[in-house]
C-alpha cells in the first residue's frame, strides 16, 4: 500500500475506540448498579493524528503498507483508576473478556521505566464489523491511577516541547515529581476503605434524594401543591446535613402520599 487514503483507513479505529469506551464504561456502570465499587474510575479514548502515525512510523522505518501491523497504538484507551490495587482489577477484567484478544502486556507499575513512568499496558486484537465484514485491529490499553495519569500528561507536553530531549535539570525534577506521585497513590491506598466507604455513603444519599424529588415532582402533577411543597422544604433541610435513615424516612412518606392520592 504505496498511498493510504486516511479517512477510510482511520474508520475502524474510530469505531474500536468508541465501542471499547462504551465497554469499559458499562463495567463501572454495572459495578455501579449494584451498589459495588468500581475499579474503574473514568475513560477516555482517541485515535493517533494522521501526523503522529507518520512520524512515528518515520522514527521506526516502518513501511507505510506495515503501518496496521507495526503500530499498535494507533486506538488508544485510557482507563484511570482511584488506587493501584485497582489497577491489577482492571487487568484481570481484561484478561477474561471473549471480545478482545491479548497480543501482549507491558507492567510499567511493577518495572517502572526509569523516567518515572508508570502504567499498565496492554495490546489487544479488536475485531470491528464493518460494513464489508469484519477487521482485526490493533488497540493499546493503559490503565493507570489518576495520580499516574496528571503526572505521564506532563511528561508527554514536555517531551512535545523539547522533541524528546528534555533537558537533565527538568528530567530530574520529573522523575522526583513522579515518586512524588506514587507516594500519594500509596497514602490514598493507605486509607482507601474510607474513601471507598464515603464514597458509598454519598451514592446511596445522591440515589435516595433523586428518588425524593421524583416522588415530590408526581405530588405536584397530581395536584397535592402544600403537600409538595412541605416535602421539598423537609428535602432541603436534609441534603446538606440529612442522615440516611432520615432521608429514607422522608422517602417512604413521600410514597405513601402518593399511594394514597393515586
Amino acid at each position: 500500500m504505496a498511498i493510504i487514503e486516511w479517512n477510510e483507513f482511520l474508520i475502524p479505529y474510530h469505531q474500536a475506540v468508541e465501542e471499547l469506551k462504551v465497554k469499559f464504561r458499562s463495567i463501572r456502570r454495572e459495578y455501579r448498579k449494584k451498589n459495588e465499587y468500581s475499579p474503574i474510575e473514568f475513560v477516555t479514548g482517541r485515535v493517533k493524528e494522521i501526523s503522529s502515525i507518520l512520524e512515528k512510523a518515520s522514527k521506526f522505518n516502518i513501511p507505510l503498507e506495515r503501518i496496521s501491523y507495526e503500530i499498535e497504538d494507533i486506538a488508544g484507551i485510557r482507563i484511570m483508576c482511584q488506587f493501584v490495587e485497582d489497577i491489577e482489577k482492571v487487568v484481570e477484567l481484561i484478561r477474561e473478556r471473549k471480545d478482545m484478544q491479548i497480543v501482549y502486556e507491558k507492567d510499567y507499575v511493577t518495572n517502572v521505566k526509569q523516567s518515572g513512568y508508570r502504567s499498565h499496558h496492554i495490546i489487544i486484537k479488536y475485531p470491528v464489523n464493518m460494513a464489508g465484514g469484519q477487521k482485526n485491529i490493533l488497540a493499546e490499553l493503559q490503565i493507570r491511577t489518576l495520580a499516574m495519569n496528571f503526572w505521564a500528561t506532563i511528561e508527554h507536553s514536555l517531551n512535545y516541547k523539547y522533541k524528546q530531549d528534555i533537558p537533565d535539570g527538568i528530567r530530574t525534577k520529573l522523575k522526583a515529581a513522579a515518586d512524588a506521585a506514587f507516594r500519594l497513590d500509596e497514602e490514598m491506598s493507605n486509607i482507601k476503605e474510607e474513601i471507598k466507604d464515603a464514597q458509598r455513603l454519598f451514592e446511596v444519599k445522591s440515589s435516595i434524594v433523586s428518588d425524593i424529588m421524583n416522588n415530590i415532582l408526581i405530588i405536584t402533577s397530581i395536584g397535592k401543591t402544600n403537600e409538595a411543597n412541605s416535602y421539598r422544604k423537609q428535602l432541603d433541610k436534609l441534603i446538606e446535613k440529612g442522615e440516611i435513615y432520615e432521608l429514607n424516612e422522608l422517602l417512604i412518606a413521600t410514597q405513601k402520599t402518593i399511594n394514597v392520592y393515586k
